[in-house]
């Protein structure tokens, strides 16, 4: 007989309760951490919202709407070119 006065039976008991509410606190994690995590989901459900996201933060990162507008201005200040050599150019006004 164990010193702590149970017997096996009782410890016995005791390790399946302690078993059985473990895996319940293990499940409600699971479906926690599955709610939480669901990433993928709701990325595809929103997939060309996301893609237009992207495209637009990539562009605007890369400097796109100044490089936009420089080009622009650009070519609104030239007139016709006949010949280009270096900085110099031979416009007809």
């Amino acid at each position: 007989m164990p010193s702590n006065g149970r017997t096996t039976e009782q410890v016995q008991r005791e390790i399946e309760a302690e078993r059985e509410q473990l895996a319940g606190a293990v499940e409600n994690l699971r479906g926690e951490i599955g709610h939480v995590t669901d990433i993928a989901g709701k990325v595809k459900e929103r997939l060309p919202l996301v893609a237009g996201a992207a495209a637009t933060l990539g562009f605007v990162l890369a400097g796109g709407i100044g490089a936009t507008m420089r080009y622009a201005a650009r070519r609104g200040r030239e007139g016709d070119e006949k010949a280009h050599v270096g900085r110099r150019s031979i416009r007809r006004r």
